[in-house]
């Protein structure tokens, strides 16, 4: 699909086949989707702009490249976001951070919102919004809109798992918006899960089932 990347590398997959495992224990699912944020987060930062800074190496000096513009901004969607916020907050601990609550309401499967707090300034900056599982695409579309509407333009998804039926969704609803996944799996079931998937992320990263 246009503007879908599917990130398989090799150690992704192996490391998704465990987080699928419902015999993995909480803390170790939760260190394999920090894990996979590291890996998730080469790619979707992959074409970050580039400038170059005078500096002294022990031999000579030179102009080596560094990140350039503003920094980014992470914004998690609540809860289960934060466990790939955490990981690739590792690799770039100088981004902002922006959440958005959202849960879906068990009969319509729309997404209710409880909280946002946003940079002032993310306007200037790349926005990675991080959810891991894209089911249905409600939440995650409406929370692009919300981002929208606090003046950011450059927007994209990151996410562990991904049904064909949510990408539909968000790109009916945000046409062009960069999704970056490990997987799209088969189907959405009748409650709203990925299926196969992995159940649900929340409820197995902080063990609450």
């Amino acid at each position: 699909m246009k503007d879908l990347t599917i990130i398989d590398h090799p150690l992704v997959l192996h490391k998704l086949t465990h987080m699928r495992d419902k015999n993995t224990p909480t803390a170790q699912f939760r260190q394999l989707l920090n894990e996979i944020a590291h890996l998730l987060a080469y790619e979707v930062l992959r074409d970050l702009p580039i400038t170059h800074q005078r500096i002294e190496t022990p031999l000579v000096a030179m102009d080596a490249p560094v990140i350039g513009g503003k920094k980014l901004v992470l914004v998690s969607i609540l809860r289960a976001g934060n466990g790939l916020l955490d990981g690739i907050l590792e690799l770039v601990p100088s981004a902002r951070v922006g959440h958005i609550g959202l849960y879906r309401d068990p009969k319509t499967l729309e997404p209710v919102e409880y909280y946002l707090k946003l940079p002032d300034d993310i306007q200037a900056r790349t926005s990675i919004l991080v959810d891991p599982m894209l089911a249905t695409g409600n939440s995650a579309a409406a929370a692009v809109t919300r981002l929208k509407q606090a003046g950011a333009t450059d927007i994209r998804l990151c996410c562990l798992l991904a049904a064909p039926e949510g990408v539909k969704a968000l790109h009916a609803a945000h046409p062009g918006l960069p999704i970056f996944t490990a997987a799209v799996d088969e189907k959405l079931n009748d409650h709203g899960y990925i299926v196969p998937g992995l159940g649900d992320a929340g409820d197995r990263m902080y063990g609450t089932k």
